[in-house]
């Protein structure tokens, strides 16, 4: 990632837990008043890539990002959705599921698979486009490796 990307993307976080944000121009004009030059495209990807969604506070949709959510519910029904939207194959190496994603987006399925808190990963790392997910002990990685198949759709690598 870059500094500036970087930069942005914290200023985002900050002005999303300050402040109801209730479209990605409303966001892109709170940064361009921190002096930050973005178009509301470069914004929309950023809330993407943090995984901000809008939720319904107080009677009105605004922005959140996805550690400001918790239930369960909402994680898994995320996790489903960033499975089948962006793995494009799943291959078992030991205890170790290998992930493959369009380049850029191995940190969105790694980020949904964290906060789903499965019991059988034991965690997760993202390069660019690929991700290693780590499965418990006593857990066989084929079933899991086939669960993820059936969620998004994946096919071997």
């Amino acid at each position: 990632m870059t500094d500036a990307r970087a930069k942005r993307q914290k200023a985002i976080a900050e002005l999303i837990r300050a402040e109801p944000l209730a479209s990605q121009e409303d966001v892109t004009g709170r940064l361009r008043a921190h002096g930050f030059a973005v178009t509301q495209a470069t914004v929309s990807r950023d809330l993407d890539r943090m995984g901000a969604v809008k939720v319904k506070r107080g009677g009105v949709m605004t922005y959140a990002l996805p550690d400001q959510l918790s239930d369960s519910d909402w994680a898994a029904s995320r996790l489903r959705k960033i499975v089948s939207e962006w793995v494009q194959s799943v291959e078992k190496a030991g205890n170790l599921l290998v992930l493959k994603t369009p380049p850029g987006s191995a940190h969105l399925v790694g980020l949904a698979l964290d906060q789903a808190r499965l019991p059988e990963v034991a965690g997760t790392i993202c390069g660019d486009d690929t991700l290693f997910v780590a499965v418990r002990d006593g857990i066989d990685p084929a079933l899991i490796e086939r669960r993820f198949r059936e969620l998004g759709g994946a096919s071997e690598s």
